[in-house]
């Protein structure tokens, strides 16, 4: 289980512009959706995208802390 600010913050440090939306979708703390807008995002195809945030959370993933977690990014409008 990871609480929804420690999911903001690993993300921000990785990308310090993000908007990070965190939702619990089970109420255990294990299955999330989290979206994520970065300008960082900007010319990356989802799939860099989507690697970049894996990449910030690789600890939680891998401890299966966060056992689910759907992803959506996005760049600003």
């Amino acid at each position: 289980m990871v609480h929804p600010d420690a999911v903001r913050a690993a993300i921000s440090q990785v990308l310090p512009d993000a908007s990070v939306d965190v939702e619990d979708l089970t109420g255990g703390g294990d299955h999330l959706k989290v979206t994520v807008v970065s300008s960082a995002f900007a010319g990356l195809s989802r799939v860099k995208q989507h690697q970049l945030v894996y990449g910030a959370l690789r600890s939680e993933l891998a401890s299966e802390a966060i056992h689910a977690l759907a992803l959506q990014t996005s760049t600003p409008l």
